[in-house]
């Protein structure tokens, strides 16, 4: 039997075809099958006997249960129409029928609805068949009912309208296996996304079209909202836009705006919509009076209106209200009232066009806290959320205390993102329960990663973590990583709360090996490495709320050296080859440092700041001990402003000073900068530095040409500055969903200061018979200083043989560049995805100013996988 369900319901060529006397078609048209020699309008007769053929499963007790017959009971062609009518709506059986009728020997023939075998989803790509499979009600080992068929078929039709996609068709299919059982079929043609073709507005006179359109969330579809879920119809959303309207309209002064109709409808080929919004715009008002009427007595009425938003003359603005509304509840909230009442009265005024408004603060009592809830939190302790409320049982009620607090806890990373806490009354009408209901997400991180940097080539790192250690607020991390220019250990530990005192204590071990270079051309080669070994430990104390005090101390060893086969003669580092500034850098010492530094912090996140600032002056003495003597000063600011949809502004500074005590400033504790601290400048491509330029050999006397190589080695500096000023730009949905996250940005800085290196010019110094520099060698000495010849046998001696023992020096002279405070700029575009191989990041950055022999570089880019 074939039955049309939201399409054709189409059964296997082995299915049991209906028995005949009474086809189904007939019983849905209210008709009975029964003898033909009966006439339709037969007079009441009596059922003699009675009895059910064909029921399987189902008792033929339980068959009779569903119809009023009964042996013995009068019976006329009403009755026996009812009795199918009645086993048609048990939607027990798949056919039925009525034999007998002549004689009173009434026999219902059933034939059973089959059992279902099994669910199966074919076509779906869009949703995952797990997710259709759980939304419909049809299931194995159930009775299969075409009804419940129809039911699954609407749901999963829902599901795809939610998806966007209207034009999705569900074709059930069953097919008969043996024992009365069935495999259920749902075949899907998803068909495209049903996306928004046009948005047509109808009344505004006021505001152009794309003005309106700006403000909902609905977009039309265009090509440059390929990646936008915005396109895709939403009927929810539909409802959304038209609230999203009157928002807008209400903040532009049209008091009485509405959206008089909104329709959406379906193009015949169901790929598209066309939305059609009616609006009347109104009359534009003022605002009029402004007052505040206050039953607190610690309220001023006449202070408190003065310091609203809402002025009188300005355009009306529902937004402005509203903000007026939440001030004064902030206020009265730092004065202890936690359920104070503030009702705004309009005064209307259609001739004047002006709506004067009346702030109503209802009498309320000064509330204390009664006590402070915490739920949700299996791992963490207790003490470790509760130190990060700022109010206790029993203070008076604080509504700054409370939204500080939540941005404390929501720092901690260890629990779901925007928690906040809930203001519940208390046993009396002056006491409130402060609710934090928490949602805890995973505080340990295990990392590995592997991927390309334009800085340092290939780079692997490990790393383990764990935030909350033993639920304690503790946070234990041990890391490693290696690339292509450096590689380094690190081990750390830190107690928040040392003792349960208000006293942060911590330390690190760590191993760093990095190997510096220099640029000739496009690669980039080895010149010193340095190793250094040490730790360090700090502690830190809270001064106030926002400003803390950190003091440290480290001791590392660092061993600096250069490779002897390219860099020492005879055993001695050759400031020919190497160039003086490296020469003096080689050698092994200690730095024992003791230092200190000064935070100040008010930003609503430690994790991802959207408002606030920071600001921290920080100071390092060395010369505890050990070999190293300076005294390094710096001092950085960032404030961070949220100009509202999705754009986040932050601006930073920073700066530094490093002088040293009786001695230079070794080249490797000076500051260097260039990517990534500032983009469009290569790694360390920013400062002092010095620069060989080959001479050309070929010509006589020696010059440097355009054939000359030129390789470059940053020496840093003694002073640095260095500004960012970077916009963070909103993203679609679709965009959003992908992890994409845009900014545009400008940097500025330099460094600079420092003692002139002495330079070579190997021309100058070389040991050649011709002023041509046309040999460009030296030659070899022995530890005494004694020139060395060679014998003939072709070993070294101190006697005079007339054939020196020389070397080839590479014809090159230097010239120191970048040593000025003169600001670099550059201003560019970067990007953050977290792709599916794992973060990336891209800068595309020009370098506007910048000094001679700066490094700049338009593209870079770090990419990794985490498994």
């Amino acid at each position: 039997m074939a039955l049309a369900i939201a399409g054709t319901f189409a059964t296997a060529p082995n299915t049991v075809p209906p028995q005949a006397p009474v086809p189904a078609s007939e019983v849905a048209a209210g008709k009975v099958a029964a003898d033909k020699s009966v006439p339709a309008d037969t007079a009441a007769r009596t059922i003699r006997t009675l009895r059910v053929e064909g029921s399987q499963r189902i008792e033929p007790e339980t068959v009779l249960s569903y119809t009023k017959l009964r042996i013995g009971a009068p019976y006329t062609t009403e009755t026996l129409d009812q009795a199918l009518k009645d086993l048609q709506a048990s939607d027990l059986f798949a056919d039925y029928s009525i034999a007998g009728v002549a004689d009173g020997n009434i026999v219902l023939r059933v034939r059973e609805n089959p059992i279902v075998n099994r669910i199966l989803i074919e076509g779906s790509k869009a949703l995952k068949s797990e997710k259709i499979t759980k939304e419909i009600k049809l299931a194995p080992r159930q009775i299969f009912t075409r009804t419940a068929v129809r039911q699954d078929i609407a749901r999963i039709i829902e599901l795809y309208r939610r998806q966007g996609r209207f034009a999705a068709v569900i074709d059930p299919k069953m097919v008969t296996l043996d024992q009365n059982r069935v495999d259920v079929v749902f075949v899907v043609s998803e068909g495209p996304k049903s996306k928004v073709r046009q948005i047509n507005i109808l009344g505004n006179a006021m505001f152009s079209d794309d003005q309106v359109r700006a403000q909902m969330a609905t977009k039309q579809a265009r090509f440059k909202r390929l990646l936008s879920s915005a396109t895709t119809y939403d009927q929810d959303r539909l409802a959304y836009d038209q609230q999203k309207l009157r928002q807008f309209y209400l903040t532009q002064g049209y008091a009485d705006f509405r959206v008089t109709s909104a329709v959406a409808e379906l193009t015949p080929d169901k790929k598209d919509f066309i939305i059609t919004y009616v609006v009347e715009e109104g009359k534009r008002y003022k605002f009029g009076d402004v007052s505040v009427d206050s039953q607190i007595r610690e309220f001023d009425g006449k202070k408190l209106a003065a310091t609203l938003p809402v002025k009188k003359g300005d355009w009306y603005n529902a937004k402005l209200v509203e903000d007026s509304v939440d001030s004064i509840s902030q206020t009265a909230g730092l004065f202890g009232y936690a359920f104070s009442e503030v009702n705004p009265e309009f005064q209307k005024d259609s001739d004047t066009l002006t709506m004067g408004i009346n702030f109503n603060i209802a009498e309320a009592k000064r509330t204390y806290v009664e006590r402070v809830e915490i739920n949700g939190n299996t791992q963490t302790k207790d003490k470790v959320v509760r130190r990060e409320i700022r109010l206790a049982e029993g203070d008076a009620f604080n509504s700054f205390q409370v939204k500080r607090s939540e941005d404390r806890i929501n720092s901690l990373g260890y629990f779901q993102d925007k928690m906040t806490i809930k203001q519940l009354p208390g046993s009396a009408p002056d006491r409130v329960i402060l609710e934090t209901n928490l949602e805890e997400k995973s505080s340990g991180e295990l990392q590995l990663s592997a991927g390309y940097s334009s800085l340092e080539s290939v780079i692997a790192s490990a790393s383990i973590t764990q935030r909350n250690f033993r639920g304690m607020g503790q946070e234990l991390r041990a890391s490693a990583s290696l690339s292509s220019y450096s590689k380094s250990i690190n081990l750390g530990f830190t107690e928040p709360y040392l003792f349960d005192t208000n006293v942060a204590f911590g330390g690190d071990v760590f191993r760093r090996d990095y190997s510096s270079y220099n640029t000739t051309g496009d690669s980039d080669s080895s010149t010193y490495e340095q190793v250094s070994t040490g730790f360090q430990i700090r502690a830190a104390v809270p001064l106030t709320e926002y400003w803390s005090a950190t003091a440290r101390y480290g001791l590392s060893y660092d061993q600096v050296t250069l490779d002897e086969d390219t860099y020492y003669t005879n055993g001695v580092c050759d400031s020919a080859i190497a160039g003086q500034y490296l020469c003096d850098a080689v050698g092994n010492r200690w730095t024992s440092s003791i230092g200190y530094s000064l935070v100040f912090d008010n930003t609503n996140s430690r994790v991802r700041p959207t408002k606030g600032s920071k600001f921290s002056v920080s100071q390092d003495f060395a010369g505890l001990g050990g070999d190293t003597k300076y005294i390094r000063s710096t001092a950085n600011y960032t404030k961070y402003m949220d100009l509202g949809s999705s754009f986040i502004l932050s601006a930073h500074a920073e700066g530094g000073y490093i002088k040293g005590l009786g001695q230079d400033v070794r080249l490797t504790d000076r500051f260097y900068l260039g990517d990534p601290q500032m983009r469009g400048f290569d790694i360390r491509g920013v400062g002092p530095r010095v620069t060989r330029t080959t001479y050309d050999t070929t010509t006589i006397p020696a010059t440097v040409s355009s054939s000359s190589t030129t390789s470059q080695t940053a020496l840093g500096g003694t002073t640095y500055y260095q500004a960012r000023l970077e916009l963070e730009l909103p993203m679609g949905s679709g965009a959003r969903e992908m992890g994409l996250r845009p900014s545009i940005y400008m940097d500025v800085g330099a460094v600079f200061g420092g003692k002139t290196p002495t330079l070579t010019d190997t021309c100058a110094t070389a040991n050649a018979t011709s002023v041509a520099c046309v040999a460009g060698t030296r030659q070899y000495t022995n530890t005494a200083g004694d020139l060395l010849y060679l014998d003939s046998s072709g070993a070294s001696t101190t006697t005079n043989t007339g054939t020196p023992y020389t070397y080839s020096l590479g014809s090159y002279t230097e010239t120191y560049s970048g040593n000025t405070a003169s600001p670099r700029l550059s201003v560019g575009i970067g990007v953050n995805w977290t792709s599916p191989f794992g973060p990336l990041r891209i800068d595309l950055a020009k370098a506007l100013l910048k000094a001679s022999g700066d490094d700049s570089k338009l593209i870079t880019f770090n990419v990794g996988g985490q498994f």
